[in-house]
C-alpha cells in the first residue's frame, strides 16, 4: 500500500481509504447496504491486513449507527487507524439541526465522538456548502475544535471550485486552520473535477480523497451493453446518485475497462480506480464494499499500474467536452500555463 501526504499537512494516508456509508443500513441508506457490526468488523481487518490506515464515516449515515459502528470495530486498535467524519446534514428537525453554524458544528462534533468513542477524530470535514452561515463563523468554530484537540486536521467536501478558494482566502484572512483536503466525486464517468477543482487542488496544495469512485457500482464492469444490470444494482432502487448523462458513453468506457482489464487478468473495476489514483491531485479513493471478496477486489487496485497508453485509452474514451473558457484558454493561453492549468489543458 502507497502512502501520500494529505495535501500540506504532515499526514500520510494509504491510497485507499474505507468508506462506511453502508455500516447500518438504516432508512434510505438501506439502498446502499446493511452492514451490521461483526460484517464491519471482518471488512476492517481486511483493509488494516492491506495498510488501509483511513476510515471515513459521517454523523448522517444512518443517523449515526455508522458511527457507533466504526467506533465498536476499532476498539482496540485505534492507534492503526484514522477516523474521518462529516458534519452539515440534518440530524434532527429543529432549526439548528443542519448545517455549519458554530452551534451545530460545535454540537455536531461532540455528538460524532461520543458515538464513535474516540477522544479526537483526525479528519473532520464539513459536508456540503452552507450559503447560509457566514464563513468565517464556520471557520472559526472548526478552528476552535483544533485548538482544543478534539480534531486534528478539518476538509471541505462537495464545494464547487469558487466556494473552496473563497473558504481559504477566508482562513488566510482570519488565520484560522486551513482545509487541508476536499472530499469529492470524480471517476471515469464523471470528470466534471478536472475544470477547476483539480486545477485549484494542484494550485493550492490540498488532499483529494475520492468519494464513489466507482460511480455507485456503474464501472465495476457488471454494466454493460446489451445486459441486464445486477439485481443488486444501487441504481436499480431509489439510490441515483451519481446521475448517468449519456448512457452510450458509460457503456464504452465500461467496455474499454474491461478490456484493459483483461488484459491484466484483473476486473473493470480495478482499472477504473487505478486509472484515479494515476490522476494529477488524487490522494485516496474512499471505496465501500458489500462483502470481503468485493472489498479485496477493490483495495488490489493500489496494486495495479496502467501503461501510459492504456491511460491515454481510458482519457480518451472519458473525456468530457472543454467548455469555455477553457478551449479559448487552450487556444489563446497554451504557451504560458501553470502545472495547475496543465492538468485539464495541457494534453
Amino acid at each position: 500500500m502507497e502512502y501520500r501526504q494529505l495535501g500540506r499537512s504532515g499526514l500520510k494516508v494509504s491510497t485507499m481509504t474505507m468508506g462506511t456509508m453502508t455500516f447500518g443500513g438504516e432508512g434510505g441508506f438501506a439502498n446502499v447496504g446493511n452492514t451490521d457490526i461483526d460484517e464491519a468488523r471482518r471488512l476492517i481487518d481486511v483493509c488494516l491486513e492491506r495498510g488501509v490506515n483511513l476510515i471515513d464515516t459521517a454523523d448522517i449515515y444512518s443517523q449515526g449507527t455508522s458511527e457507533r459502528i466504526v467506533g465498536e470495530a476499532v476498539k482496540g486498535r485505534r492507534d492503526d487507524t484514522l477516523i474521518a467524519t462529516k458534519v452539515r446534514m440534518p440530524m434532527g428537525d429543529g432549526p439548528n439541526d443542519a448545517g455549519l453554524s458554530r452551534e451545530h458544528i460545535v454540537r455536531g462534533c461532540e455528538d460524532s465522538l461520543r458515538r464513535l468513542g474516540v477522544d479526537h477524530i483526525d479528519l473532520y470535514q464539513v459536508h456540503a456548502w452552507d450559503g447560509v452561515t457566514p464563513l468565517e463563523e464556520t471557520l472559526e468554530a472548526l478552528d476552535t475544535l483544533v485548538r482544543k484537540g478534539k480534531v486534528r486536521y478539518i476538509g471541505c467536501s462537495n464545494y464547487s471550485a469558487w466556494h473552496l478558494m473563497k473558504a481559504l482566502g477566508v482562513s488566510a484572512l482570519t488565520e484560522t486552520q486551513r482545509f487541508v483536503s476536499q472530499q469529492i466525486h470524480y471517476t471515469l464517468q464523471a470528470r466534471e473535477a478536472e475544470y477547476e477543482l483539480i486545477p485549484a487542488t494542484i494550485d493550492q496544495g490540498l488532499g483529494v480523497l475520492v468519494w464513489s469512485p466507482l460511480a455507485g457500482g456503474l464501472l465495476s464492469g457488471k454494466f454493460r451493453r446489451g445486459k441486464d444490470a445486477p439485481e443488486t444494482s444501487r441504481h436499480l432502487t431509489q439510490w441515483d446518485e451519481p446521475p448517468v448523462r449519456d448512457q452510450e458513453k458509460l457503456y464504452d468506457i465500461v467496455e474499454t475497462a474491461v478490456q484493459i482489464g483483461e488484459a491484466h487478468g484483473v476486473s473493470a473495476a480495478q482499472v477504473s480506480l487505478a486509472w484515479l489514483l494515476a490522476k494529477p491531485g488524487v490522494t485516496s479513493l474512499v471505496v465501500g464494499a458489500r462483502n470481503e471478496d468485493q472489498l479485496a477486489d477493490n483495495l488490489a487496485a493500489a496494486e495495479l499500474s496502467l501503461s501510459d497508453d492504456e491511460v491515454a485509452r481510458l482519457d480518451e474514451v472519458s473525456a468530457p467536452p472543454l467548455l469555455y473558457p477553457y478551449w479559448h484558454q487552450r487556444k489563446t493561453a497554451a504557451d504560458r500555463l501553470s502545472p495547475a492549468d496543465r492538468t485539464l489543458l495541457g494534453g
